[in-house]
């Protein structure tokens, strides 16, 4: 059985809010959207940049 957790958006997101990403998560991959705009594209990556991506968010790294 494959795992795919459909589209969702993150629980800090307010509805009122207008600056989201919708995430959804595979067994393959990660893959990440404008909640605004879900039809112009989409960023895939792996499970292990995922990771790396959400560990330096935790630690406050800025670009």
């Amino acid at each position: 059985m494959s795992y795919d957790t459909g589209w969702y958006k993150s629980t800090r997101s307010s509805g009122s809010s207008n600056a989201c990403v919708e995430v959804r998560l595979t067994d393959r991959a990660v893959a990440v959207r404008d909640s605004k705009a879900p039809g112009d594209g989409q960023i895939v990556v792996s499970h292990a940049a995922w990771r790396g991506f959400l560990s330096r968010v935790e630690q406050g790294f800025c670009w």
